[in-house]
């Protein structure tokens, strides 16, 4: 209980600290109106129980100033998620641009992975990186059965005064019984 009182009267203290809204320069820049200049490619149309597939994930600068933060997850789309809970679709992630084991590129999110992106990104230039992925061999397979992705990318440029957020996605891999 000692603990715990310290918070339990802070509480009302900063609840009577006014909340600083984020500076109007950003509010500004930021914009949904712009694409994401994220692709996503998986190499496989099709992957047996116990296959592997793989998806790169490229950023492309369309600025004319270089990006230098991004923020990405990379997770399965609903319709995955429900297949892994009801169908008995099992796949995990296995590699991270080839290195096996590393399933969390950069920043591991709830579920996802995060960017592992080259930066700076200069002015018209491209990085990429690849997920692997494995199918279990005991995985539920058949037609209608997929692993699709989905990634959130939030990405700031002109030194942190713009920034841009949005999605892409890609079909990675449909898990057909051999």
């Amino acid at each position: 209980m000692r603990a715990v009182l310290p918070l339990l009267l802070a509480g009302p203290l900063f609840a009577a600290v006014p909340a600083h809204a984020a500076p109007a320069h950003r509010a500004a820049a930021r914009t949904a109106a712009l694409p994401v200049p994220v692709t996503m490619v998986g190499d496989r149309a099709t992957t047996p129980p116990g296959g592997s597939f793989t998806v790169t994930v490229t950023l492309t600068n369309p600025h004319d100033t270089p990006i230098r933060f991004v923020f990405q997850s990379v997770q399965q789309t609903y319709d995955t998620f429900t297949d892994v809970e009801y169908a008995g679709l099992k796949y995990a992630a296995t590699a991270c641009n080839g290195v096996p084991g590393q399933s969390a590129c950069g920043n591991p999110q709830a579920g996802g992975h995060g960017a592992l992106f080259t930066l700076p990104l200069a002015p018209g230039a491209s990085t990429s990186y690849t997920l692997t992925y494995t199918v279990a061999a005991d995985s539920a397979c058949g037609s209608g059965l997929n692993v699709d992705l989905y990634s959130y990318v939030y990405y700031e440029y002109q030194g942190g005064a713009a920034a841009n957020d949005g999605q892409a996605g890609v079909h990675g891999t449909d898990v057909l019984c051999s």
